[in-house]
């Protein structure tokens, strides 16, 4: 009797959370897809053998920019 319990008690409690969930997720969607869409995106052309210096720090800034962004998160 005690697992058919503790089963339903489970089941239950993770219908729950799962609702809850839903339901933030629902009401936060507008914040989500901006965020989504305001993520820097990485592109790499082959094609370019040489690229300017301006173009060159310009792109090692953004990754700096990016690591200590990743960095700042993960610290949290």
């Amino acid at each position: 009797m005690n697992f058919n319990r503790d089963f339903l008690m489970g089941f239950i409690s993770g219908t729950v959370v799962g609702a809850v969930g839903y339901r933030v997720y629902e009401q936060n969607n507008g914040q989500l897809r901006s965020l989504v869409q305001q993520a820097p995106q990485v592109s790499f052309s082959p094609g370019k053998a040489e690229l300017s210096i301006e173009d060159l720090v310009s792109q090692k800034e953004r990754l700096e920019d990016l690591i200590a962004e990743r960095q700042a998160v993960g610290a949290r």
